[in-house]
């Protein structure tokens, strides 16, 4: 787990040689944490959310903007996350770690590729939500330097993916720019090699890469990592990789990079023709974020940019293969626009006021008050729409009656281009996350 400050771990417990202090970077980590020497550990954590939207959810309201300007307001409840981790110490530095993530309440849908019944796609879906397996790998400890990770593996790119656990952001539902540019979390097949040596912390992994043909306007290269299939495309890779810093006691600063290739990583492979086999779609990113967590602050921010070659040439790819059923995973036609370029920055600063009154100090008591912006745009380059560049204003309280869970309330107002509608909400969550054994 990776703020352990906030105390939601006691005792020592171990994580391939490290301290759960020393490695609080990656969330991947998180379900390798043995209490007492144990060898089994469970654990996980879960958010409800209840929100009050004072705008209009219609679909067209960035197209038609000023129909949309005086609509009722809406409601929801949520259940963003709900994990068990699930992890195991096999001893001779041997282990293994699981995570499954239950996203909204349900079920979730597939798609299945049958080339054998008349080449064409099955779609079944049953109700909203998602049940993945979010984690499940391998490890090799050598030393504190040295541990070897190969499975299904969380990507700790930026702030979010590293940390994204829901104690470690003050807002009821994720950062929204890292959330909704990015795979968050962002999970994949391959192989780690990460270790710490003094105050660094590095991380090296080689994974499957992304697909181009799930970008969007909306959400840039985030459902790039998903596979609608019940295998996970690997025509081509991506590599990533995180250094993080400790030198500074309560501060922690990293770093992370991204480079693959998106293009001619999708089923079938044989499906794109002529000049579309000289697109590559590679992804370029590259992240810095903070925490800082003393003297009853806590602070976290980030600036995430990225870009991607070949974004207008991917934009207006069409299949020409009408042997294919229409009820594909992927859009046809020229109407799935996307940038090149996308950006997400965030900070926010939280302090305990409790920390002030000694006998709520004495029961750990914590009532954190906080601010937080964020600016992000999924569509930097685009030529006249401008609904994707937005500003988050929040703030509100995170009250911590006891280390492992949060109650959480906030104003949050999204403003956007002169010319829509600003969308400003009420936010209330409660979360817990927390080791059971």
């Amino acid at each position: 787990m990776n703020t352990m400050k906030l105390g939601l771990l006691t005792g020592m417990m171990v994580l391939g040689g490290l301290t759960v202090a020393q490695a609080q970077v990656s969330t991947a980590d998180s379900v390798l944490n043995h209490a007492g020497g144990k060898r089994l550990s469970v654990g996980g954590y879960g958010e409800a959310a209840f929100s009050r939207n004072f705008y209009s959810d219609n679909g067209n309201r960035y197209t038609k903007p000023s129909a949309y300007k005086n609509d009722p307001s809406h409601g929801r409840f949520d259940i963003p996350h709900a994990v068990i981790y699930l992890g195991y110490d096999f001893g001779k530095g041997w282990s293994m770690g699981s995570e499954i993530e239950f996203e909204h309440g349900g079920t979730g849908s597939s798609i299945e590729y049958e080339a054998d019944e008349a080449i064409e796609f099955e779609n079944e879906q049953e109700k909203g939500g998602e049940v993945e397996l979010e984690q499940f790998w391998l490890q090799k400890t050598f030393s504190r330097a040295l541990n070897i990770r190969a499975g299904h593996i969380v990507v700790p790119f930026g702030l979010v993916n590293a940390h994204h656990e829901p104690l470690n952001f003050f807002t009821v539902y994720r950062p929204e720019g890292e959330n909704t540019i990015l795979p968050s979390t962002w999970h994949q097949t391959g192989v780690s090699v990460f270790g710490r040596i003094k105050d660094w912390r590095y991380e090296a992994q080689f994974i499957a890469g992304l697909d181009a043909f799930h970008f969007s306007r909306a959400n840039w290269i985030q459902k790039g990592s998903h596979s609608p299939f019940e295998f996970e495309p690997a025509n081509k890779y991506g590599v990533m990789a995180r250094i993080d810093n400790y030198s500074v006691p309560g501060l922690r600063l990293g770093v992370s990079a991204y480079y693959g290739q998106a293009m001619h990583n999708s089923v079938p492979h044989d499906m794109e023709y002529g000049s579309s086999k000289n697109i590559k779609g590679s992804v370029y990113l590259g992240s810095f974020d903070f925490t800082y967590n003393a003297h009853n602050w806590i602070a976290r921010g980030n600036i995430d940019y990225g870009y991607v070659t070949d974004a207008n040439r991917i934009t207006q790819f069409t299949y020409p293969n009408t042997a294919q059923s229409g009820v594909t995973p992927y859009e046809r036609g020229n109407g799935k626009y996307f940038g090149s370029h996308a950006i997400a920055t965030m900070v926010e600063v939280g302090y305990d006021i409790f920390s002030q009154i000694p006998k709520l100090r004495q029961d750990n008591k914590k009532l954190y008050v906080f601010g937080h912006y964020e600016y992000y745009d999924s569509y930097v380059n685009a030529p006249s729409k401008k609904w994707t560049n937005r500003n988050i204003f929040a703030a509100g309280v995170n009250y911590y009656p006891i280390p492992q869970i949060a109650i959480k309330a906030e104003y949050n107002y999204r403003k956007l281009k002169s010319g829509y509608n600003d969308e400003p909400a009420v936010n209330i969550g409660i979360a817990y996350q927390g080791f059971f054994l």
